[in-house]
């Protein structure tokens, strides 16, 4: 497998790395939307969170990597492996980023009948998809904002439910399918469908840098990079291990971190002011706040956190405004400083 570019060699995009750190500390606040002009580093971020992730235990033998520890998301099989009072066998593994390629097919995404098996051996036996690989892991899609409808259509369904459920071909196969969506694309080659749009719990926006110093750091990175890819992520090991241990130290936090009533005011009056739907932008809100508290080692979820995860939070979340034609992250610039004042 090819080295990865390091994530602390990522020059500036200070708000997509921060909101892939805060994924990767609470998945519970639902994946991350890159929008922006290619080059920008999008895939590189996305790719280089791999080597950040800490590895994790699974159960042997298992293709779909259930949690040992967990009674519930668990396959048909791993029960059986259990069995009663018998300790099962694990297993060490990285947690799974899984690209999903925009021509990938439905029985490559959900898994299908092995044929091999079934022609040569006569068995019908399942062959696990993308959504299997992806359990307890990262869903990538680039260019999202062109993926086909029915494959959105399923991924909206396992988001959902956490479980991918497999009736064709004679097969009925139910299997836990927890995972954090990625999704990068460029806004001017089409929209996101609303439906996955509400899917994303951070919405980030990327761009060319404008001033010089900056791009000629990214192109000699780059370059560097490219010409001895080992030599280049030897040179910045030491940075991307203060990052995991901040990674790892942060999701141990994060249980302990508390939410004052006030600052849960607070994000509530921000997201009435900016009329979202639903509560879902409050949730998110806090939530995401809350992960960058236990990243700074924080006892507590403070207003200044509230600010920080407020456009990445709620821009996707606003609707359009006939009496307002400014773009949703300056709406959201200027209800902070009208709310969450210092």
């Amino acid at each position: 497998m090819a080295q990865a570019f390091p994530f602390s060699a990522i020059v500036g995009q200070d708000e997509m790395k921060l909101a892939i750190l805060i994924a990767a500390v609470d998945p519970s606040v639902g994946g991350v939307l890159i929008f922006g002009d290619r080059g920008t580093g999008k895939s590189t971020a996305v790719r280089a969170l791999a080597g950040l992730l800490p590895s994790i235990r699974a159960v042997a033998g298992c293709p779909f990597s259930c949690d040992p520890q967990s009674r519930e998301m668990l396959c048909a099989e791993c029960p059986q492996r259990r069995g009663d009072g018998v300790r099962v066998r694990t297993r060490r593994m990285q947690v799974p980023v899984v690209d999903l390629p925009l021509g990938a097919t439905e029985d490559r995404v959900v898994g299908a009948l092995d044929l091999e098996r079934a022609l040569t051996r006569g068995e019908k036996a399942f062959e696990p998809g993308l959504l299997a690989r992806a359990n307890r892991g990262f869903l990538y899609i680039d260019e999202v904002n062109l993926l086909e409808d029915h494959i959105v259509d399923l991924l909206l369904d396992v988001a959902a439910s956490g479980v991918n459920v497999v009736e064709r071909e004679g097969l009925s196969v139910r299997h836990p399918a927890r995972f954090v969506l990625i999704g990068s694309g460029n806004p001017e080659e089409g929209e996101l469908r609303p439906q996955l749009l509400d899917r994303f719990g951070l919405s980030v926006e990327v761009s060319t840098p404008s001033d010089l110093p900056t791009r000629i750091k990214v192109v000699r990175r780059r370059d560097e990079y490219e010409l001895d890819p080992e030599a280049f992520a030897a040179k910045w090991k030491r940075q991307d291990g203060k990052v995991r241990r901040q990674l790892d130290k942060a999701r141990q936090k994060l249980p302990a971190v508390l939410v004052p009533d006030a600052t849960l005011e607070r994000a509530a009056q921000l997201c009435m002011a900016l009329g979202t739907d639903g509560l879902r932008g409050e949730l998110t809100l806090v939530r995401a706040a809350r992960a960058v508290a236990s990243l700074e080692q924080a006892d507590t979820v403070e207003v200044s956190h509230l600010r920080r995860v407020a456009a990445v939070a709620l821009r996707h979340r606003l609707r359009r405004s006939p009496l307002d034609d400014a773009g949703s992250t300056t709406r959201v610039q200027r209800a902070v400083e009208e709310h969450l004042a210092a």
